[in-house]
Parts: structure tokens; C-alpha cells; sequence
């Protein structure tokens, strides 16, 4: 077997002297190389931001959903959208692995795995797109995908479903910064708390709060809020349309009495979100931007304009133990783990 390097470089076609990540173009053969994890793959969970974007571009047929997301492998050797610069991520079951790899990780072929790193750096071929949820962005897929040395995974157990645990840890980051973020007594505003992301930030917030915490879900329509309500994670559930920051402006600042939030959490998958999360935040209180969504030139400029003194995160989906972290508390939380499994179970 060739050699190859820790994060992945041998792989890089163009520009050359880039990470894969923000490459435009990677080598997608399945030629493994000596460190590398060649993975059968059998569904895909496009980032949120990302689905949306190419549903609304095909009109939201199927056929030409599937076609788009082909046509982007075919073109870059990975799922990597050029327009919201985001991937996802997948699971499926190993293959082989390279032979330097061999015994110092804790995998073996047959193992049933979800890669915890981006579509948009992974190596990937589609052969068939066998079924298509265009409400969740879950596509199952007869292709293979590879995984760096430096690439996380976690492995599959059996007391979830597949498709429970692939939603779940595509957006593990989230709930894991946010226990780290929130601290008891805090007010917390969650903007697209109905969401995959959302939800989980939600139930955790709402979890390292505590009693003495406020936590503000806000989403945009009444269906939404109404299931956030039945759910009562929320002190508050708020219906805004979060690309409209006046009327976010003004139902937080009712919500909270003036004070506003000591951290908001933005997990909106559309763009335009940045100065409602701002504004719905005090002074020297921070703003968490999950959503990938996100343009961060607006949201610098959109506090400086302001004169908003935030403290403002990138969205990074990693944090040590997170997917353990997620995993458990869909396992703690008969609630959550209903809302998943009703919509990602079948």
C-alpha cells in the first residue's frame, strides 16, 4: 500500500498546497492507502444548510435532488456544496483498513461506524442513489467513502436505530458546546429550536440551566411551536421568523424583561439569521453560530454596526465527547428520543 498522510494531503488534486477540506477537487479512488479507512457506505445525512439549498434548487424533485448531489461528487470527489461550503456526513460499514492503521485503532472489518468529520473533506463515490427522504435530508446510497487517519468515527450500537443515531450525530457538537456554554441560572435563547440541532440544544440547555435558568425556544411556525411546547423544555416559545432581527429584537427584550440572553444559540439552516441571534443577546454575552448558514462577515459587521459587545463562536462540531455526550441524552430522554425516531426511525 501507498503511504499516505495523517490529514489526508496525498489526496488533494486541485488547488495543490490546501487541506481537503477547502480543496475544490480531491482524489475520490478507492485505492486505500496505508492509513486510511475504506467504508462501504450506506446512508447519507447532508448538512441541513447544504439539503435545503438544493431542494429549493431543484424545485424539490427527487430525481433532480439526487442528480445535483451526483453531479457535485462527480465534479469534487466529495459532497461539498459550493454554495454553503458544507458537507454532512455518513455511516456505513468498513471494508478494509490500511495496513498502518491495522491494530492501532479500535475497528475491524464489519464494523458498523458513523464518520464524525465532513462530507466535505471525505473521499467519496456514488454508484446509485437507492431512497431519498427530501424532509430530512437522509439519502441511502449504494457508494464508498474513505476516512483519513486524522478522521473521527464512532461506532454503531444497537440500542438506537441507524438512522436515529446518523441524525444525531450529525449535529453532536451542538448539545456538547452548549453543556459546556451553559452555566445553572443562565437565559438562554434558541433560534430554530425545532430542529434537529435545535431540539437537542434545547433539552440540554434546558438540562444544565436548571430551575433557576430561562430558556427562549424560537421558531418559525405554529406547528413547531406547538410541539415545543408539549415538550416543555421551554419557559418561552417564541414564533419568529429569525431573519426578521426587529421582531426578534423586541419579543426577546418582552421575554426577558430588558435583559436579554446571557447566550444564544443560533441553529437556524437558512441565511440571513445573524443580527436576530445578536440582538437577542446582552452585552458581553455570547452567541454560539451552529448553523452553517452562517456568514460570519455579516455577523462581525452586523455587532460592529450595532455596538454589540458579543462574544461570538464558530460553530466547530467537534468537542471532546460529544457524540457520547448526544447519544446519551437521547437515551436519558424518552421525550427526545420520540421526537428522533418519529422522524428519523423508519
Amino acid at each position: 500500500m501507498k503511504p499516505g498522510h495523517r490529514y489526508g494531503l496525498h489526496r488533494v488534486l486541485e488547488p495543490q498546497g490546501t487541506m481537503p477540506q477547502p480543496a475544490w477537487k480531491i482524489d475520490n479512488s478507492m485505492e486505500l492507502y496505508d492509513n486510511e479507512i475504506l467504508i462501504d457506505v450506506q446512508t447519507l445525512n447532508i448538512d441541513s444548510a447544504s439539503f435545503v439549498q438544493i431542494r429549493e434548487a431543484e424545485g424539490g424533485d427527487p430525481l433532480k435532488v439526487g442528480e445535483h448531489m451526483q453531479n457535485i461528487v462527480r465534479e469534487r470527489g466529495k459532497h461539498h456544496n459550493p454554495v454553503t461550503g458544507s458537507g454532512g456526513m455518513l455511516i456505513g460499514t468498513v471494508r478494509s483498513i490500511g495496513e498502518r492503521l491495522q491494530g492501532q485503532i479500535d475497528l475491524q472489518a464489519g464494523d458498523r461506524i458513523a464518520t464524525l468529520v465532513s462530507l466535505s473533506l471525505t473521499p467519496l463515490t456514488i454508484e446509485k442513489i437507492v431512497k431519498m427522504d427530501v424532509k430530512t435530508g437522509q439519502v441511502d446510497i449504494q457508494g464508498q467513502a474513505i476516512l483519513f487517519e486524522s478522521g473521527l468515527y464512532a461506532k454503531l450500537s444497537d440500542d438506537l436505530p441507524d438512522r436515529v443515531s446518523l441524525a444525531v450525530l450529525d449535529v453532536c457538537g451542538a448539545p456538547a458546546q452548549t453543556a459546556k456554554l451553559v452555566k445553572a441560572g443562565d437565559t438562554v435563547v434558541i433560534l430554530g429550536a425545532g430542529g434537529k440541532s435545535g431540539s437537542m440544544v434545547l433539552y440540554q440547555a434546558r438540562k444544565s440551566a436548571g430551575p433557576t435558568g430561562k430558556i427562549i425556544a424560537v421558531e418559525y411556525g405554529e406547528a413547531g411551536c406547538e410541539t415545543l411546547r408539549k415538550l416543555g423544555w421551554a419557559d418561552e416559545v417564541l414564533n419568529l421568523d429569525c431573519t426578521k432581527p426587529v421582531e426578534v429584537l423586541e419579543a426577546v427584550e418582552r421575554a426577558t424583561g430588558g435583559r436579554f440572553a446571557d447566550l444564544t444559540v443560533n441553529c437556524v439552516n437558512i441565511p440571513g439569521t445573524e443580527m436576530a441571534s445578536i440582538l437577542a443577546t446582552r452585552d458581553e454575552g455570547t452567541v454560539y453560530f451552529f448553523s452553517m448558514a452562517t456568514s460570519f462577515t455579516a455577523a462581525a459587521l452586523g455587532a460592529e454596526g450595532v455596538g454589540k459587545d458579543v462574544n461570538m463562536i464558530i460553530g466547530n462540531g467537534y468537542t471532546k465527547g460529544h457524540a457520547d455526550l448526544s447519544l446519551q441524552l437521547v437515551r436519558e430522554s424518552a421525550q427526545l428520543r420520540e421526537l428522533f425516531e418519529t422522524k428519523y426511525g423508519n
